[in-house]
This record gives C-alpha cells, sequence and structure tokens, in this order.
C-alpha cells in the first residue's frame, strides 16, 4: 500500500522501490480493494524480495518491522513506521491502515520532495 501511495501521490517524482523481508506469494486482496476505494490501483504489483541492491541504491528506506533483516548503509535514511499487518484483517481494519500509511507518505513526501 504504501508504494501505490507513493506512486499514486508523488506521480513520477520519484522512483519507488518495494520489497519484504518475508514477503508473501501474492499481495493481499483486501489491500487491492481497499487502495482501489480511493482510485489507486495495486492489482498488478507482485510481492519481491528485500535486495542489499535495492536497498543500498535508495536514499530514504522505510521499513516496517524488517528488524535485523534489513541491511544498513551510513548515509541512509531509515524509517520504520510500525503499522498494523494488514493480513488476516477485514476491509475496515484495513482501510484504517491504509489510511495511516497514507498520513505518513504524506508527510515524508513533504520532506524529501521540493515545492
Amino acid at each position: 500500500m504504501a508504494a501505490g501511495w507513493l506512486a499514486h501521490l508523488a506521480a513520477g517524482r520519484i522512483e519507488i522501490r518495494s520489497a519484504g523481508s518475508q514477503p508473501a506469494d501474492q499481495v493481499n486482496p483486501v489491500a487491492v480493494q481497499a487502495m482501489a476505494e480511493v482510485g489507486v490501483d495495486i492489482a498488478a504489483a507482485r510481492p519481491k524480495v528485500l535486495s542489499v541492491d535495492a536497498v543500498e541504491a535508495s536514499d530514504v528506506v522505510v521499513t516496517m518491522g524488517c528488524g535485523d533483516a534489513c541491511p544498513i548503509f551510513p548515509g541512509k535514511r531509515y524509517e520504520d513506521w510500525k503499522l498494523d499487518d494488514p493480513a488476516g484483517q477485514g476491509i475496515d481494519a484495513v482501510r484504517v491502515i491504509r489510511d495511516a500509511i497514507r498520513s505518513r507518505v504524506e508527510k515524508l513526501l513533504n520532506e524529501v520532495l521540493p515545492g
């Protein structure tokens, strides 16, 4: 959902990489539904394994509880967003998570993008 919000709100002004330390086989269908409700299509997204190269190539790394599984490189900006996991939750709970992610993405974009 965070990558979907970033792509939607940044409108091509940043490069987005999305991966997980233990990705699922597919994107959570309830997350797809929740994002579609606000006009963000993440249906084509596919979970990917987090690579050291992806972290090294990034300026900002947002984690969601990956702990020691996330590589650390000096000079990178790291943020760990504490959020409930939408896996196994109903649409009402996922909407709350979706909206919390949007707020964090908006704050991050205001900090990293000029004007």
